[in-house]
C-alpha cells in the first residue's frame, strides 16, 4: 500500500481537478447538466483512481487503477479540447488546463512503469 497524500501524483491530481473547477465556473450555465458536469466528473475520477489504487493491496492493482485514472485524464482532454472547438472558452484559457492533463497523463505512465 501506498500513502496517497505522499504522491506527488495524487497531489497534482488534486491541483488539476481545482484547475478545472476555476474553468468551469467560466463555463455558461445552460451546460450545467452537459459539459460542465462531465469535465468536473473526469477531474475527481483521476484523484479519485489513483487514490483508490493506492489502498490496494497489490502493484498489479495499482497500476489497474492508475490505467483509470489515466483514461479519465484523456476523456478530460477530450472535453476541454470540445470546449475549445465549441468556442465556449477562448483557447488561451482552457489551453493551461490542457497542458496540466497532458503533464499528469506523463506522470502517470513513468509511475506506472516504476511500479
Amino acid at each position: 500500500m501506498h500513502k496517497v497524500e505522499d504522491l506527488k501524483i495524487w497531489k497534482k491530481s488534486i491541483d488539476l481537478a481545482k484547475a478545472v473547477y476555476q474553468l468551469a465556473a467560466e463555463l455558461p450555465s445552460n451546460e450545467k447538466y452537459g459539459l460542465i458536469s462531465q469535465i468536473k466528473r473526469s477531474s475527481i475520477s483521476v484523484s479519485s483512481n489513483i487514490a483508490e489504487g493506492a489502498g490496494r493491496n497489490s502493484n498489479k492493482e495499482f497500476k489497474h487503477f492508475l490505467s483509470i485514472a489515466n483514461g479519465s485524464c484523456y476523456e478530460l482532454h477530450t472535453q476541454l479540447i470540445l470546449v475549445i472547438e465549441l468556442n465556449i472558452i477562448s483557447k488561451e484559457k482552457v489551453q493551461p488546463v490542457i497542458e496540466f492533463c497532458i503533464e499528469i497523463q506523463k506522470m502517470n505512465y513513468s509511475f506506472q512503469k516504476r511500479l
